[in-house]
């Protein structure tokens, strides 16, 4: 009996097969198996861990460039130091300079590549979404150089959105030279871009979150954790070459008391609001440029004209303006010189940033926002002491809640304004504020600042993630087990009599084939059935054309939708895992349809426990 066995349970491939099977089986058609996950994470590891340090050169070189182009700008010299424009001494000619850098981006733009317009990130989210997270190397080049220019020369952008872009140019790009997936090449593009804000601000876990709420549009291991190596590794890399001081240090703050809670909330409503109204600005001024009767290449000049006249009169809008966060912070920059700076910043960067010069939006929005927050919490540090407000938590606050509010990524402001201060008192309030922040924008407008290009161009982005619910459902719950199948000594003229009998079971498109003993042999279709050209006398197994696919009871719906993409089928016979040539059932994809019933079931309203013991009255027309 066991010698029997033995020679009915030989092996192909790991798994037995029957010595009486029809040879089509052999190479039975089974769900694609995981490619050697561990090996493949390790090898990503490894190249995240290079990118990390390209993209902390790569940050490095931005920002010398940027402050080489604003000494020889604005002050004749040549120096590689990061420094603001605003203590040149350029008179009225200071209003050309970002004039000059508008036009030299502009015709980059034109004659170099297009995608070097806007901040970077919608770009970057475009290609992983849409263009298999291909990024040309020409963009990986010119996307720095334009953004340095059009910094240099006085933009009232930051540098990171560049940055961002930059480095997931360059993971993009070598995921391209390299045997890479699509999905493998989105996370080397998201490891540069998280290597490239750690090589900026130093904030590693900020620049994670980053990738994983804007560019990944997922949560798994396989992509966290290259990202995290590269943000950690050019973190790394900068505190070796500035030091591990906070990038926005300021005064330890104290410990807020449940009234100043609840006004950091409210607060963080106000510039939800604000970051509506800002988002809202930056299209409404995109949507004037684009109704000019001039090519696209004159509009970063245009634009750069306000950005001058503005300049000339408050230069320290000027430039990436990290300086000015520093001073918001630290409550050096109060009173009425602060809601000058911020209003100006704010005229200034919505109409640069519209008018599709190269720069990005993370440094302004933290600006504006946080100017706002000070401005606020100054007032109510006046008007209500005992309330316990501190202008600096207001401010840092303010910072958080209107990125959150302008770009949906949550986590991301709280996380990087804790990480570049290092106030944990601070972490309370900065959750409160940035969610109620969240809330209002989801309330207040479809898209965020990241995402309302694409939406515009038909590409609508969901940042919202969720276990995907065919992952959650085994075939064994969703197959079908009363199956009509043929026996192979069937012909096909019998099968053809079944036909026009009728009955509920011959309604299908396919049939599996079981010899005497059950042995699954193959499937046929029942268009072959039903060709005149086969011959009546023939036997079924003849329209037997290549092996059957089948899935496992313990598989999941997802892997048996992906299996029916790859074959090319409609339906797929389930089988025994332990005896594969046995058929158990059939999932077709009406059963994989079917199968959302019970989600939809699950996002209906029930009725509520109160609502058994406290009955709903009755209205009366």
């Amino acid at each position: 009996m066991a010698d029997h066995e033995a020679s009915r349970a030989s092996t192909t491939g790991g798994l037995p097969v029957a010595p009486t099977l029809a040879p089509s089986l052999d190479g039975l058609r089974l769900p694609r198996a995981e490619r050697g996950t561990t090996t493949r994470l390790l090898k990503l590891c490894a190249l995240a861990i290079a990118i990390g340090l390209l993209g902390a050169g790569a940050a490095e070189f931005l920002t010398a460039l940027i402050g080489l182009i604003t000494n020889l700008a604005f002050f004749g010299r040549v120096s590689f130091g990061l420094t603001s424009p605003a203590g040149h001494h350029l008179g009225a000619l200071a209003a050309l300079v970002p004039v000059i850098g508008g036009l030299i981006v502009g015709v980059m733009a034109r004659y170099g590549s297009p995608a070097v317009r806007g901040h970077g990130i919608p770009e970057a989210m475009e290609r992983v979404l849409y263009g298999e997270s291909r990024i040309s190397p020409r963009v990986m080049l010119l996307k720095p150089l334009s953004a340095a220019v059009s910094i240099g020369t006085g933009g009232p952008f930051g540098a990171e959105g560049p940055i961002i872009a930059t480095g997931g140019a360059l993971g993009s790009v070598i995921g391209q030279l390299l045997h890479m997936t699509a999905d493998e090449r989105k996370i080397l593009l998201a490891a540069g871009a998280a290597a490239g804000m750690s090589g900026v601000f130093g904030s590693p876990v900020a620049a994670v979150l980053l990738a994983v709420e804007l560019l990944l549009f997922e949560y798994r291991a396989r992509s966290l954790i290259p990202v995290a190596l590269a943000s950690a590794v050019a973190t790394a890399c900068r505190m070796a070459l500035h030091g591990s001081a906070p990038t926005f240090p300021m005064p330890d703050v104290a410990e807020p008391g449940a009234w100043a809670l609840a006004w950091y909330l409210a607060l963080g409503a106000v510039v939800g609001v604000a970051s509506v109204v800002v988002t809202r600005g930056v299209y409404a001024v995109e949507d004037a440029f684009e109704k000019l009767p001039i090519h696209w290449m004159w509009w970063p000049a245009l634009g750069a004209i306000v950005v001058g006249v503005l300049g000339y009169g408050a230069p320290h809008i000027l430039g990436v303006g990290y300086d000015n966060i520093q001073n918001i912070l630290d409550g050096s920059l109060v009173g009425r010189a602060l809601l000058v700076l911020v209003t100006l910043k704010l005229i200034a960067w919505t109409l640069a940033l519209g008018s599709g010069t190269s720069g990005g939006t993370l440094a302004p929005l933290f600006t504006i926002g946080g100017g706002l927050g000070a401005v606020l919490g100054a007032l109510a540090a006046r008007w209500s002491p005992g309330i316990g407000v501190d202008p600096r938590i207001a401010a840092l606050v303010g910072m958080a809640a209107m990125f959150a509010g302008a770009s949906r990524a949550l986590l991301t402001s709280v996380v990087f304004a804790f990480e570049t201060t290092r106030q944990s008192l601070g972490l309370l309030p900065l959750l409160g504020g940035a969610a109620t922040a969240y809330l209002i924008s989801l309330v207040g407008m479809r898209n965020s600042i990241m995402t309302e290009r694409l939406a515009r161009r038909g590409a609508p982005v969901r940042t919202e993630y969720s276990v995907d619910y065919l992952s959650r459902v085994l075939v064994r719950d969703a197959a079908s087990r009363d199956v009509v199948s043929l026996r192979t000594d069937d012909t096909i003229g019998a099968v053809r009599a079944k036909l026009v009998e009728g009955g509920a079971g011959f309604r299908h498109h396919g049939y599996p084939v079981l010899d005497a003993a059950g042995t699954l042999m193959g499937v046929i279709k029942l268009r072959d059935v039903t060709d005149p050209s086969a011959d009546p006398a023939a036997l079924v197994t003849t329209l037997i054309q290549r092996p059957p696919a089948v899935i496992f009871e313990d598989n999941t719906l997802r892997e048996a939708a992906d299996h029916m993409v790859v074959e090319g089928v409609g339906r797929l016979v389930v089988v025994d895992r332990k005896q594969p040539w046995r058929m158990v059932g059939i999932i077709s994809r009406t059963d994989l349809l079917a199968a959302h019933k019970q989600r939809l079931d699950e996002q209906r309203t029930r009725r509520s426990y109160l609502d058994t013991i406290i009955p709903r009255p009755t209205i009366r027309a």
